[in-house]
């Protein structure tokens, strides 16, 4: 009792410790299983035992017999199955040439270049060196987004990055399966032709299983043949039935059909995919939090001094500092991308929780069936997790001013609220040459602004979500534009520390208005018109006017004009280099020169 409720608040509290450090949690989760496993029986413990044991050892243990490894299988299957939730179709067609190549050409050169350095470096078998290479193909969002969390980057990289860790999670997690599977039915010797038919009994009954099933929960939730309360469970219950019984009409064909259930399931159109996305991952969290202390204190210290040699620094080297950088540039040629960015791209790539999580099972299933070389398969894809996690935690920003793809200013903007009015100011922004970003609930408003050419996100500001994206890291601008007071106020707190860096703005509520008391002047987009004026002036005169100022003192009595004498806003002032500045209700502190253009919507000043 005591070792297994110690292990769920280990695990959480490595969470916890990850998010407060802004550091991928797998490294706080395998830092303290290797503690409280072979290092405590090493070097703690007086009886030379594990702090905590997971495998029942004739005195003490959690799991009897092979009860370890049916745990990891069921805890896999849901993590693999989470894993393909997140795979849409239509992610894939717009992501760019770039991402595409990066998870095909790019996991080919991996591939296969790790698998025949694997193979002379520790001269395992090709079947073992290109499990190994499958294993690591995999970098995940869960150890790229804190990695890069506070590194201002443009878009470019951030995306790039971003899809590639989302994209090829289940895609490297099913070639994983597929190389093990074709491993498991040769035998570990020649692949005679029962071996290949077994294979394709696999390829058959997993794909079937996770087809069909797929279809079957979805036509249940959209038919409300499931209550609400019971969405989730039942959500999961399918994904361990559809595991077990692949496994019973095909060994090893579970994963598969997970892997398949998880992205047909998520490509489907269900009204509470998003729920059941948010279940899953808190479900995911505490596996993950339990699997890899439990796996990483399951290593023998034996096990880690076979890699104890300069054979581990040779393939390190090799699979980060030339596949990784060839697959990069390979995939990246005839892209916008500049040298320092592929060089950058080409650094950061950790290796993360699928990775670490299906190479233990794989290892103790082929170690169990006598399989020459299995013995490393664990601790070299441990190694390779653990060195790219700590390398890119430790020198990513470092390397980012190196190379000059740093950020020194960010001048990206957020809008929060896509409404007619901030879809024409996003507009005359965008032409102008700034990153806007729009956030809206309301799916028409995200819908009208796409149809503009604008970036748009329909996302929840409760949510953690926009926090954690990484796609926003050279946002340095936030502007509350919506109708709700409350709402405004809420964007300002808590967003203004992530994105509101160069300057946080919000609309001047009604109440402020008719009071004519509004409080921080200086956060105030303008201190004349709340959102009802604003969209009124908007519908009158949709579009966004320019005058050229002579003298500040011009500029003052422009603003006095546009304030008292016509129906109009005003919103920017553009230098003479093109940069343009937020005006705000506290003007006074905009310092303007000669050849500046004010811009403004509503009745042109004449």
């Amino acid at each position: 009792m005591l070792e297994l409720s110690g292990i769920i608040i280990l695990g959480i509290l490595a969470q916890w410790v990850a998010w407060r450090f802004k550091i991928p949690a797998i490294l706080p989760l395998i830092l303290i299983g290797l503690l409280v496993g072979p290092i405590a029986a090493e070097f703690l413990s007086e009886d030379g035992a594990k702090w905590i044991e997971p495998v029942w050892n004739g005195e003490k243990g959690l799991f009897p017999g092979d009860g370890l490894y049916y745990f990891v299988s069921l805890a896999i299957s849901i993590i693999l199955f989470e894993g393909g939730l997140t795979l849409k179709r239509n992610e894939i067609k717009t992501v760019g040439p770039v991402i595409t190549k990066l998870i095909t050409l790019g996991s080919t050169v991996t591939f296969f270049g790790a698998g025949i350095t694997a193979h002379y470096v520790f001269d395992l078998s090709w079947e073992m060196s290109f499990l190994f290479a499958a294993l690591i193909i995999v970098t995940g969002p869960t150890v790229i987004t804190p990695i890069l969390r506070n590194i201002p980057l443009k878009k470019d990289i951030s995306a790039v990055l971003k899809w590639e860790g989302i994209l090829i999670d289940p895609i490297g997690a099913l070639v994983a399966v597929l190389v093990f599977e074709f491993i498991s039915v040769g035998g570990g010797g020649g692949f005679t032709k029962t071996a290949l038919l077994e294979f394709g009994k696999i390829l058959l009954f997993g794909t079937t299983f996770g087809f069909t099933f797929a279809h079957a929960l979805a036509f249940a939730i959209n038919k409300n043949m499931i209550p609400h309360y019971l969405l989730n469970v039942v959500s999961l219950s399918t994904v361990l039935l559809v595991f077990v019984e692949s496994e019973v009409f095909a060994h090893e064909s579970g994963l598969l059909a997970v892997v398949v259930m998880g992205m047909v399931l998520g490509n489907n159109k269900l009204e509470n995919i998003k729920e059941l996305l948010y279940f899953k991952e808190s479900i995911s969290v505490l596996l993950i939090s339990i699997l890899f202390i439990l796996l990483s204190a399951n290593i023998n210290m034996e096990d880690m001094m076979l890699l104890y040699n300069w054979k581990t620094a040779i393939l390190f080297g090799i699979v980060i500092f030339v596949i990784r950088p060839l697959a990069v540039f390979l995939s990246t040629i005839g892209s916008n991308l500049k040298f320092n960015e592929k060089l950058f791209i080409s650094w950061v790539g950790p290796r993360g929780i699928v990775a670490a999580g299906i190479a233990s099972l794989f290892g103790s299933k082929l170690l169990k069936a006598g399989v020459a070389g299995a013995e490393y398969i664990t601790p070299l894809v441990f190694m390779i997790v653990l060195g790219t996690v700590l390398l890119n935690a430790t020198t990513a920003r470092f390397f980012a001013k190196v190379v000059g793809v740093f950020l020194k200013s960010s001048e990206g903007i957020i809008m929060v609220g896509a409404s007619n009015f901030a879809r024409l100011i996003a507009t005359y922004l965008k032409n102008n040459g700034r990153r806007v970003v729009l956030i809206d609930t309301n799916s028409q408003n995200i819908e009208k602004s796409k149809l503009l050419g604008l970036e748009a996100i329909e996302g929840n500001i409760y949510s953690d979500d926009l926090l954690e994206d990484i796609e926003l890291n050279d946002i340095g601008y936030l502007l509350a534009l919506t109708g709700s007071a409350e709402v405004n106020d809420y964007v300002m707190e808590r967003f203004t520390p992530t994105f509101g860096e160069e300057g946080s703005f919000r609309l001047i509520s009604t109440d402020e208005l008719k009071e004519k008391k509004p409080v921080n002047l200086d956060k105030l987009f303008t201190d004349k018109d709340d959102y009802i004026n604003l969209s009124e002036v908007v519908r009158d005169f949709p579009i966004v006017n320019e005058v050229k100022i002579t003298s500040e003192k011009h500029y003052k009595d422009l603003l006095m004009k546009i304030n008292t004498e016509i129906h109009a806003v005003p919103l920017f002032v553009k230098n003479k280099k093109g940069v343009i500045q937020i005006i705000s209700a506290f003007h006074e502190s905009l310092k303007v020169q000669e050849g500046d253009i004010l811009m403004y919507i509503g009745k042109t000043i004449i």
